[in-house]
């Protein structure tokens, strides 16, 4: 039988996150789910706001089913990008319209969408900053483009300016950045997008065409003691943003979000057309109907963001106290922590052993790391904490 050989390798082998979060179903399964200390999905425990329930439950019982139900535009019904549009003008003083989004089935088929618009054989480097989501390396590739990434600045966490500098050449096509960040909580201070602008701006213009910015946001609204958000394209005009409501709104499952492409951007209508055709090209068209109906009346509404920051403190608290270096979480809901030991698979090991299920940090390019997502039981944290010190006195 003929198949893709690069499809078996991505299907034999899932991400990293994925393969420690099936084996923590299977453990469950032998000693119970109370027994397992699994910090390894980004899933939302917190719920979603009543008013999102409420709001598809009063749709599916008073609008025609056969419309709730049915085929949308493609690029998505214009009364959802309207709302979404006029939800981000006042919250950050833009002005788009509706005819700047296409909606997709998550921030993850934004991302494939928008690389392949953009991508061409003649400019095709893509680059990440480290610690970075792993699936960008695949969306990229499937695009025909090749990646290229940045080491991660340590402790700091911002973007290495000088590193990134080096990197860009006449090939490179986009960069894609994640603030806050997935693995490590991060987010990019206004200075540092300050700087990444001004870098940008100047490289496009040696090397003769537009290097493409692409914001992938799905923690946007997730950030803790005050701190405010960048919002990219007020700062570089070739920014597209790719989008989901998973995280603000916990409603992973649904696979929610979209493109914007702003128009500032140099040219476009065109390379919103191209996102609209690589999203027939992939078959990404009509996101939900019932979610753009309701996305429609709840944009802008929140889960309790405030539980992440509890379970945040606890944890870095509890781990810190106990002698961990931690990066501490400025958004998002993951932490990072120094492994003990320099083999970071031997470190998550002994952490497997534990029933303490974490996900290394070498899969997001930043070895010497391990990534716990906190966005789980309160108690499940506190349960864990005697556990992390036994496995930190192990050590000493």
């Amino acid at each position: 039988m003929y198949i893709d050989s690069r499809m078996f390798r991505l299907g034999n082998a899932r991400n990293v996150i994925r393969e420690m979060y099936e084996y923590g179903k299977s453990r469950a399964a032998v000693v119970g789910r109370e027994n397992i200390y699994d910090f390894t999905l980004g899933n939302p425990a917190v719920e979603p706001p009543e008013s999102l329930n409420a709001t598809m439950m009063d749709i599916l019982k008073n609008e025609p089913s056969i419309q709730v139900h049915g085929y949308t535009s493609a690029q998505g019904d214009a009364p959802a990008r309207e709302a979404i549009a006029n939800d981000l003008n006042a919250r950050y003083g833009t002005h788009f319209h509706k005819d700047n989004f296409y909606l997709t089935c998550g921030a993850a088929s934004a991302l494939a969408i928008s690389l392949g618009a953009i991508i061409v054989p003649e400019c095709n480097e893509v680059i990440a900053i480290a610690p970075y989501f792993p699936e960008y390396g695949v969306f990229t590739e499937n695009a025909g483009g090749k990646f290229v990434l940045i080491p991660p600045d340590v402790p700091n966490f911002q973007i290495d300016m000088k590193k990134l500098e080096a990197a860009i050449n006449e090939k490179t096509r986009a960069l894609i950045v994640n603030s806050p960040n997935n693995p490590c909580g991060a987010v990019y201070s206004e200075e540092t997008i300050i700087k990444l602008a001004a870098l940008l701006k100047r490289k496009s213009e040696e090397f003769g065409h537009a290097i493409v910015l692409i914001s992938d946001e799905p923690y946007r609204e997730i950030v803790y003691d005050g701190l405010k958000i960048p919002f990219l394209t007020k700062y570089y005009d070739n920014t597209i943003v790719c989008y989901s409501y998973s995280k603000a709104l916990s409603i992973p499952g649904e696979r929610f979000g979209y493109v914007l492409v702003p128009d500032e951007m140099e040219d476009s209508v065109r390379v919103y057309l191209a996102v609209c055709g690589a999203g027939r090209s992939y078959g990404y068209i009509c996101a939900p109907s019932l979610l753009q109906r309701t996305i429609a009346r709840v944009t802008g509404q929140l889960a309790d963001v405030n539980e992440y920051k509890k379970n945040r403190d606890l944890l870095y608290g509890g781990l810190t106290d106990i002698g961990f270096e931690c990066v501490k979480p400025q958004g998002a809901f993951y932490l990072f922590v120094k492994a003990l030991e320099d083999d970071t698979a031997a470190f998550c090991e002994r952490c497997k052993a534990l029933d303490l299920l974490v996900v290394s940090g070498a899969g997001f390019g930043c070895p010497g790391y391990i990534r716990l997502a906190y966005c789980v039981d309160h108690d499940m944290i506190k349960r864990s904490l005697p556990v992390f010190k036994k496995l930190y006195d192990s050590y000493k």
